[in-house]
């Protein structure tokens, strides 16, 4: 097994999760995860089931996923370094 570039990573999960919150947002605007979308909301301020709200959604969604990233890859190489040992 081999280890994960970090950086690479997390910004590959801040761009999936953020494409995400972006479409949840769009779709939600003819209706379907509205409730989805309002949970969301508590976390993520300025998020709503609009145009603009999907791309704020996107900025916070990035942010989130890329921390996100960071920390996974991080431990995942943490415990393959001292399994190897």
């Amino acid at each position: 097994m081999s280890k994960l570039n970090v950086k690479a990573f997390a910004i590959a999960t801040g761009l999936m999760w953020a494409l995400g919150m972006l479409f949840l947002a769009w779709v939600s605007s003819f209706g379907w995860g509205i409730r989805d979308v309002s949970v969301i909301s508590g976390i993520y301020l300025g998020y709503t089931p609009t145009f603009l709200g999907g791309v704020i959604g996107f900025f916070w969604g990035f942010m989130d996923g890329a921390i996100g990233g960071f920390l996974l890859s991080s431990f995942y190489n943490y415990f393959l370094k001292k399994n190897k040992k």
